[in-house]
């Protein structure tokens, strides 16, 4: 199998740490939508990474239809659960930390616009959209992980939010606020997966 993938995107970075965590062969082709030889668009017709390609040519993107087609390989450990509803719950999860990270990326590519055509009034939307959900799932972490005793699909996707935060958005100080989900960070953020998967600089 192929990942076709950015060194910085957090939603590819979801796929690395199941990869990872799961200890599927892949090899990771490294290639940015934003640049202008990219191969990206010929592999998913969004322009977007990741993309994952199998050993028979079928390519598949859209991290969360990667980690279905992985968790379809039944390897082990499972990330996301059999039964519905806390399937369900595990997605809705993933859902909300994608949603963050589509605020941070909608807020810092308004921050590389010119200060003339900057909108600030944008900026502060995506980072109320984003306090609210961190706020949320601050209030929903009882324990070491979002659902059961074992990390899952949630947890991955929220810690990569949570650096990912760190990256683009560093001045939301969301440790100061969010006493849960920074102690959630410091456990999850050592896991091998993790710190190998960590982007660069």
């Amino acid at each position: 199998m192929k990942l076709t993938a950015s060194l910085t995107s957090p939603y590819a970075r979801k796929i690395r740490i199941l990869l990872a965590e799961k200890h599927i062969p892949c090899d990771l082709i490294v290639d940015s939508p934003w640049e202008t030889a990219t191969s990206v668009p010929a592999l998913n017709p969004l322009g977007k990474v990741p993309v994952l390609e199998t050993d028979e040519g079928e390519a598949f993107f859209d991290s969360p239809v990667i980690a279905g087609f992985l968790e379809a390989l039944d390897i082990p450990p499972r990330f996301i659960p059999q039964d519905g509803m806390p399937a369900v719950r595990v997605r809705q999860t993933e859902a909300l930390a994608d949603g963050i990270l589509d605020a941070t990326v909608l807020a810092y590519l308004e921050t590389l616009r010119p200060a003339e055509a900057r909108m600030q009034s944008s900026i502060d939307r995506q980072f109320d959209k984003i306090r609210r959900a961190l706020g949320l799932l601050d209030s929903q972490l009882s324990g070491e992980f979002f659902h059961g005793d074992h990390i899952s699909l949630a947890d991955v996707a929220v810690g990569c939010a949570l650096e990912y935060l760190d990256l683009r958005a560093a001045s939301l100080n969301w440790r100061e606020h969010y006493p849960r989900l920074k102690a959630f960070h410091a456990s999850i953020g050592e896991r091998d997966s993790f710190v190998s998967t960590r982007p660069p600089g």
